[in-house]
């Protein structure tokens, strides 16, 4: 079975090789192309990757292309991974948010409008080369904005491309673990979009143990989102938000924090990230070990100004090993290939599972996965304070994929005037404006 990563040179495939590396079953994937623009990062993650295989005798075979259409033509599964606009990219999108006095995280915010504005006109050309040269194939988008580019994917793939997030199983083994409970035993009730979802319940043997959490004091602040956003809060809600949410519950608090930073996150990331592959380019370098550290670091910091607003402290050493998506995709692919029927939190489309949406919105849920791909399992309907901020936040994907589409620059002032985090149409209008500068490629959006 072949495997195709767009975005090959990205800093995470590694983790995505170390999961396939672990599979030995029958149907497994056997090739793997390594696809990306820049081929000194092609390069030096097909180092490390070849120090992963040593010893592993049927290790996947990897084939590195600069060639999009070669990556694609023939492939089973394409996992889209691909950041456009570099760090370099995400770090400008921070800092022209901030500016301006609001949020510029790179999937929520403005950043997320910028950074989606950039990429939604990419992935839709890879969703139509995927569905010419590989119409056979599942593409798997962990690409962010994750919700928003699978939904501009879906446009051309239907329900053939489906989105992975690592934060919604990362919170489901948390509370999993803080109540005793055996992860792989749980059901987790968790609803919303991408990085803008709830944990509801979490059930064994049919009895919701999340009641249990709510009314402890001690065992909510025993976890990272119990001490992120506090007992009071969690018990407030009635639910356990997703880590993402700490960015409009603590909208000040967080834009304050980012503002006084020495660097921002994606600056930060850009540094660290250029260090590694410069160090990777001297032969000498041990591939694994080089990489291997510089993630360990890069997990470590991990949302440090949001643990440092509302005092959570270092991350615990059982959430440094990786985010968790790579096996993610790893039992997707698995379920799909070989029809082995299994649960997962996944951004498909809608269809009928949440009222307040049509049925193409693509929502982040628990689905049901086999050969025939993925499908939404039926959920509680949402609270009303979810609702305002869910259907919120639709519109402004909506018209994110309106600008894109039509290269309206009235779309693109609306995406970035409706979303919750920026509260001025006159700032909106200043938002695209500085982006339109540090992005030429934002001139495509010359459109009344």
């Amino acid at each position: 079975m072949k495997l195709t990563i767009l975005g090959g040179g990205g800093f995470r495939v590694p983790l995505v090789y170390r999961a396939l590396l672990g599979d030995h079953a029958e149907g497994r994937v056997t090739r793997v192309t390594l696809y990306d623009t820049d081929a000194d990062r092609l390069g030096a993650v097909a180092r490390v990757l070849g120090e992963q295989a040593e010893g592993a005798g049927d290790a996947p075979a990897v084939v590195a292309t600069t060639d999009l259409d070669e990556a694609l033509r023939g492939a089973d599964f394409v996992f889209s991974a691909i950041r456009v606009g570099g760090l370099a990219g995400r770090a400008a999108d921070e800092r022209v948010a901030l500016d301006e006095g609001v949020l510029g995280q790179e999937t929520v915010g403005a950043g997320g409008i910028a950074y989606g504005l950039r990429t939604v006109p990419v992935a839709v050309d890879i969703a139509r080369r995927v569905a010419r040269l590989a119409p056979g194939a599942w593409v798997i988008n962990f690409t962010n904005p994750a919700g928003l580019v699978t939904e501009a994917m879906s446009r051309h793939l239907g329900d053939r491309v489906i989105g992975i997030c690592d934060s919604p199983v990362g919170l489901g083994r948390r509370v999993a673990r803080v109540l005793g409970v055996d992860p792989d035993r749980a059901r987790i009730d968790y609803v919303g979009l991408n990085h803008l979802g709830w944990l509801r319940g979490l059930y064994v043997d049919g009895r919701d143990e999340l009641p249990r959490l709510l009314a402890d004091p001690q065992l909510l602040g025993s976890f990272e989102e119990g001490r992120l956003f506090g007992a009071d809060w969690l018990r407030s809600l009635g639910a356990v938000p997703n880590e993402y949410l700490h960015y409009y519950y603590f909208n000040r608090e967080a834009v304050r924090a980012y503002q006084e930073a020495e660097q921002t996150r994606g600056a930060f990331l850009q540094e660290q990230q250029e260090g590694f592959y410069a160090r990777m380019k001297d032969p000498a370098a041990p591939p694994l070990t080089t990489w291997d550290r510089t993630r360990a670091e890069r997990e470590a910091t991990y949302m440090a100004e949001n643990r440092e607003v509302s005092g959570a402290g270092e991350r615990e050493e059982s959430d440094l090993g990786s985010g968790g998506y790579e096996q993610v995709a790893l039992a997707l692919m698995r379920a799909v290939a070989r029809d082995e029927r299994t649960s997962l939190i996944l951004n498909v489309r809608n269809r009928t599972t949440l009222s307040v949406l049509d049925a193409d919105a693509v929502i982040e849920v628990p689905c049901l996965v086999d050969s025939d791909g993925a499908r939404p399992v039926a959920v509680e309907p949402l609270p009303y304070h979810a609702v305002g901020l869910v259907t919120a936040v639709k519109a402004v994907e909506r018209a994110v994929l309106d600008a894109a589409g039509s290269g309206s620059r009235a779309a693109a002032v609306k995406a970035f005037a409706l979303h919750p985090l920026v509260d001025s149409v006159t700032v909106a209008r200043r938002l695209l404006d500085g982006y339109t500068k540090v992005h030429p490629g934002l001139a495509y959006l010359d459109r009344p």
